[in-house]
């Protein structure tokens, strides 16, 4: 009897280890399994059922009126009490900085409207933040948590940056966001930024704010877990709406974002892990949807790679780019998954964008698109760019891309460009059952490696793939 029950459990063991290991190959051979594994490490944070109206702690119904107060103690009532929602009612409220804390949802009501102060000192004092990927104190951004966990921003209500060709955009130095000569902008602190990031200075000593001109992120969520912006919908932005840094379970549900203008990213995931993208409309003065881990020596140090995220259902009119990757990549890219996309608008530039340099560095790897519909397009259908921006000597990767069941009605210039090194080529870019119409010119690639195209129709001709020697 002990023979036979030893022998049955050997059994089962033999059994359980071919399935997992028969799981494991499946994954391997089908990475959208592994898209299924990811997704259930992305859970919503849930909030304690209670309320707190920002207009019982002092927000009246003047929306010339900041009631910047009135949001924070909300929120610190909110947090106090063991969580909740702060609720934004039907109205206008102008506010600067709202700092979110653990455990609140700022909920907007129907017919509510955040709108944001177009006074800088507002937004001070200085926070620790990013800008285009490099740390230092600055102007805080309009919606901002640092270290926090379970927060969300979500209803139906309106979040209105209050930006314009008169406030906040013209720091851009560029005229068509109204710039004119001898105007104070960017130009000179970016400059400055960029250096003491490549001579390491200590980041909390990167002081700007008041007296520069590096524009806030909308909303940005630094080093926290269990994040959800779900609903809401974005207009007038300073610079990049959803921003979320170093935070890890990311939920980004049904937000509808509208603004156009410079560098007007959509959702800028930036050394992030587990994240998911769904249900949202994209119409931007920048890329839509941007994946970033970093710029040069801050991105390289701290290490982090955005990692296992998940875009899906999600439709993108004007924009650089659909789903784009870079170009503050430095710590790299891997298990980024788009499927069930839409995109159409002469204004949109490309619909998969992979860009970085030499200067930047980083792996981009294990890049999955699926089920594409495409109107139109301007530039490129894929576009792999190693020398977007300045060279350095931190040679960077791109490998294992594929794009499946992308069908484009009326293409830009070309189907597929690549620009890489002849000593990192482009490696294992696969397009499978592609149709790419309209478009000048189908294929133009220098240096790839292992590059496959299988059932890939460009302009009605059957297009093979060519890699370099």
């Amino acid at each position: 009897m002990n023979k036979l029950l030893l022998g049955l459990a050997l059994g089962t063991s033999l059994i359980l280890t071919s399935c997992a290991q028969k799981k494991n190959v499946n994954a391997q051979n089908d990475p959208w399994l592994r898209a299924d594994s990811i997704r259930k490490l992305i859970v919503a944070p849930t909030f304690k059922k209670q309320d707190f109206n920002i207009r019982n702690y002092g927000a009246g119904d003047d929306s010339t009126q900041l009631v910047t107060q009135a949001f924070a103690k909300a929120i610190k009532a909110c947090n106090e009490s063991g969580g909740g929602r702060v609720i934004v009612p039907k109205g206008t409220f102008l506010t600067g900085a709202i700092h979110l804390k653990s455990n609140v949802n700022l909920h907007l009501e129907d017919g509510a409207k955040i709108k944001f102060s177009r006074n800088p000192d507002d937004f001070l004092p200085v926070v620790f933040t990013r800008w285009e990927g490099m740390e230092l104190m600055n102007y805080s951004p309009l919606i901002y948590a640092y270290e926090q966990e379970n927060i969300a921003i979500t209803g139906n209500g309106i979040l209105d940056g209050n930006a314009s060709n008169e406030y906040w955009w013209p720091w851009k130095a560029k005229a068509e966001y109204g710039w004119k000569q001898g105007m104070k902008d960017q130009r000179a602190d970016n400059q400055l930024l960029k250096e003491q990031n490549k001579n390491r200075v200590d980041p909390r000593k990167r002081i700007y704010g008041k007296g520069h001109y590096l524009r806030p992120a909308f909303v940005q969520p630094y080093l926290c877990k269990n994040v959800l912006i779900a609903d809401v919908k974005i207009i007038n932005a300073p610079m990049w709406n959803l921003n979320p840094v170093l935070c890890e379970n990311v939920t980004v549900s049904k937000v509808k974002i509208v603004t156009h203008g410079p560098n007007n990213d959509g959702c800028d995931p930036e050394s992030c892990k587990n994240v998911l993208i769904q249900d949202c409309y994209f119409d931007t003065g920048d890329d839509c949807i941007a994946i970033k881990s970093g710029r040069n020596e801050d991105g390289r140090e701290i290490g982090r790679p955005a990692e296992n995220h998940i875009i899906e259902n999600c439709e993108m009119k004007d924009g650089h780019g659909g789903v784009v990757i870079g170009s503050e990549i430095s710590g790299g890219a891997k298990n980024i998954f788009a499927q069930n996309l839409r995109m159409d608008s002469p204004e949109l530039d490309r619909v998969l964008r992979i860009k970085t340099s030499s200067l930047r560095g980083g792996v981009i790897e294990d890049i999955y698109m699926r089920n594409i519909e495409v109107g139109t397009y301007k530039e490129a259908a894929v576009r792999c760019n190693m020398f977007y921006e300045e060279a350095g000597d931190f040679m960077p990767t791109i490998r294992n891309v594929v794009v499946e069941n992308m069908n484009v009605k009326k293409g830009g210039k070309y189907g597929v460009l690549v620009n890489a090194y002849e000593q990192s080529p482009v490696e294992n870019l696969k397009l499978i059952n592609c149709k790419i119409d309209g478009v000048e010119i189908p294929v133009k690639v220098d240096y790839t490696k292992d590059m496959v195209f299988k059932n890939v129709v460009i302009n009605g001709k059957e297009v093979e793939a060519v890699n370099s020697k």
